[in-house]
Parts: structure tokens; C-alpha cells; sequence
């Protein structure tokens, strides 16, 4: 039975008086009946017939699986995982999983929030001793609405600043510039001294807490060291032992200082290698790397609410940035495509180097589709439309990349 959500008008500050009501369409989240052979032979079919031009002639490099009921309908691996070695992809190779890691920290939040450990509204500095930005809080870090300036930027020799300018109409709109500044910083970075960083120079923030949507990756790297602070455990042993092993993602493990020997670089397009970079040990953010098949354990746990409740999840789902009209917006860890009456796509995509990677949930129809790439490749965010085999009608979604 499709249950529907009415979004509450969770923010004051800088918002209408009356925003947009989003109504979020999703759907019992049990999964029930097997498939039957018949059923997977008709997706299976419907998914090769696609295959060849959503992917395979862009020169698709990595690994995709398609499920339905939890059950593998459709996998595939191609090229290689070490174009210096010519290993090539098995169901066993690791990709960097990007952005989709931003599941994984927002989700452990949301863990450790049923355990009583963590209040969604505490106050950052709670947690964070001598954090430098004042009424920022966990739900502000969990939804892209901290206002905290880029930490890709400001580390990176850049810095961003939103600005008010006049359109053509006249009317008011609100622009990003970036432009140059310096750093004093080398080396590879820890989350540690990124907030040791902020602490440091205090780089200026994009606007006031709770204001707006800007997608911040600083965000997800403050709450893996709030996971840090609560549990006593470091960011990679605590999703090993809590998440990972529990859960039966054996290939699954966070990238870190300690693994930079083992650096496995991914490529772009013209198979040029990205080396070891300045902002490669940062975690929380990213750095999670994984498999289809472990990504799929993931999906499933999700699902079943083995991790955390189904309640919750429904929680993490709602959109909790209402200021604007539109079909897209974000949870507490995920994008939102949200268009009425159809069910609201639940997904988040990745990009990080010569990575990109999909992992997009019709929890209505409790279809997933995951596509990891270390050969950049643009095909492989619009390939996420495949989806539609479940649905039965064209997939006219622009999802983020």
C-alpha cells in the first residue's frame, strides 16, 4: 500500500511564510514474494536489450547489477580494475563509491540516534571541541543546510561565496562565486586536520545555518568525526565492525591515511591514471569502497530495517529543503526526486576522480540499480534510466550527478 508523507514546515529562518508542500510518494518497504523464473527471464531481457546503448558503446569500465525483490536480475562486469597490471573487474573488485558513501555516515547518525547516543538537533560544538561555527547542528550537517564553506575548495586553493545578483527580469537570485586564495596546508590531510584546519583560519561561510540547500561535502566529513567522538573508535574500525562485517559486505572497507600504499588510482576517459591527491584521506564524505553485490547487501539491509528501523528510514527519506519548487531535493543522506503521483526515486550518485557511480532505489517497486565506474564516463549517470524495466514506462528523471 503506497503510504504518503506530508513534508513539515521544518524551517523558519529565511524561508516563505508558507513553503511548497512536497508530498513524498513511497511505498511498504517488505519484500515479499520471490520472483519467479518468469519474472527474472522478462527483466533480464528487457535490461540486455538496453545494455548495449546506455552503456556499453560510451566504453563502459566497472561493474553494474540490477535487483528486484533483493534478487539479482541482471550483473555484468567489464574492462579492467588496474590498467597498469591488466587485473580486470570480477564481482570481487572494490571501486571507490564516491558520494554514495554519504549514505553509509548519514545512516550510522541515524544509528546511533535510535541508540540515544546523538539528538539531531544537538549543536555541532557538542561534539566537536573549539568547532569555529556557532547553532549549527547534526540535522543541519545531515541535510546539506550548515552554510559551512567547502572544504574541496578552501583546501584546494579556491573559495566560494554566494552572492545576490539581478536576472535579465529583475528579479533577485542567488549566485556561487569561486575564486582563488591561498592555503597553507600539504601533505594528505586527516579529517582531524581539516577541522584543525577550520579551527585555524576559519574560512567564511556561505550563509547563516539552516538557510538554503548547498550540497557541502565539509558536512559529511564533520559528522565521520562526530561518529569518531561518540563512539571512540575510528572512522574505518567502527564500519568494519558495526556496519560492514555485520552485514555481510566482505569487500567493503573505508579508504584512509593507512591504505595509501594500497592506492589504486581510477582513470578518465582517455585512460590517464589520477594519482594520489591532496584530499584522497578524507572520510565520511566518501572514501567508502564497495561492490555491487556488497552495495546490494546495503540495499537490502535498508530495506529489511536490519541496521536501523524502517521508521527511520522513512525519517531519512522526507525532503527538508522546501524553499524552492521543484522535483529534487535531499533527505538525511539522500537525493530526493520527488514528481507526484509517480513514487519518489531514492538515490544518490558519486563522483570522485575517474570515479562515478549510481545507486538508485524504487523503493515502491523495491527495484535498485548500481553502477560503479573507475573509467569516468558520463553514460553512466544517465544509465541509472534503466530503472524503467521495473516501472514499465520511460524514466524522464534528471537525477544529480
Amino acid at each position: 500500500m503506497l503510504v504518503s508523507f506530508l513534508t513539515f514546515l521544518l524551517f523558519a529562518c529565511g524561508q516563505p511564510a508558507n513553503p511548497p508542500k512536497k508530498q513524498v510518494v513511497i511505498a511498504d518497504t517488505t519484500i515479499s514474494t520471490p520472483l519467479t523464473e518468469k519474472e527474472k527471464a522478462y527483466y533480464y531481457a528487457k535490461i540486455e536489450a538496453m545494455y548495449p546503448t546506455a552503456l556499453l558503446r560510451s566504453g563502459f569500465n566497472g561493474s553494474i547489477l540490477l535487483a528486484k525483490k533483493g534478487e539479482i536480475v541482471f550483473e555484468d562486469y567489464r574492462g579492467m580494475i588496474n590498467f597498469k597490471t591488466k587485473e580486470s573487474i570480477t564481482a570481487n573488485s572494490t571501486f571507490h563509491l564516491a558520494s554514495i558513501s554519504k549514505t553509509f555516515t548519514a545512516t550510522v547518525i541515524l544509528h546511533l540516534m535510535e541508540q540515544g547516543k546523538i539528538q539531531l538537533d544537538d549543536p555541532v560544538e557538542k561534539y566537536l571541541q573549539n568547532f569555529p561555527y556557532a547553532h549549527i547542528t547534526i540535522k543541519d550537517l545531515l541535510t546539506h543546510r550548515s552554510g559551512l564553506p567547502k572544504y574541496d575548495h578552501f583546501m584546494d586553493g579556491t573559495r566560494s561565496e554566494r552572492i545576490k545578483k539581478k536576472n535579465k527580469r529583475g528579479k533577485t537570485v542567488y549566485k556561487v562565486r569561486i575564486y582563488k586564495v591561498p592555503i597553507d596546508i600539504a601533505g594528505l590531510p586527516t579529517n582531524q586536520e581539516l577541522l584543525q584546519y577550520m579551527i585555524r583560519s576559519h574560512p567564511p561561510v556561505e550563509s547563516a545555518p539552516d538557510r538554503h540547500f548547498s550540497y557541502c561535502n565539509t558536512n559529511y566529513a564533520m559528522l565521520a568525526l562526530i561518529i569518531e567522538r561518540i563512539t571512540k573508535m575510528d572512522f574505518p574500525t567502527y564500519m568494519k565492525d558495526s556496519v560492514f562485517t555485520p552485514l555481510g559486505m566482505k569487500s567493503s572497507y573505508i579508504f584512509s591515511i593507512k591504505d595509501t600504499a594500497n592506492y589504486i588510482p581510477s582513470y578518465n576517459y582517455n585512460m590517464a591514471p589520477f594519482p594520489l591527491e591532496k584530499l584522497d584521506c578524507i572520510y565520511g564524505d566518501k572514501n567508502v569502497y564497495s561492490n555491487v553485490r556488497d552495495l546490494l547487501q546495503w540495499d537490502k539491509a535498508l530495506y529489511e530495517g536490519k541496521f536501523v528501523s524502517k521508521q527511520t528510514m522513512e525519517m531519512a527519506y522526507r525532503p527538508y529543503s522546501n524553499e524552492k519548487r521543484g522535483q529534487k531535493n535531499y533527505g538525511l543522506g539522500w537525493h530526493l526526486y520527488i514528481n507526484p503521483p509517480d513514487p519518489t526515486i531514492v538515490y544518490h550518485n558519486g563522483w570522485w576522480h575517474g570515479n562515478n557511480t549510481v545507486f538508485k532505489r524504487l523503493i515502491s517497486d523495491s527495484a535498485t540499480v548500481i553502477i560503479l565506474g573507475n573509467k569516468f564516463n558520463r553514460n553512466i549517470w544517465s544509465a541509472g534510466k534503466m530503472s524503467s524495466v521495473f516501472t514499465g514506462r520511460p524514466d524522464t528523471s534528471a537525477l544529480e550527478q
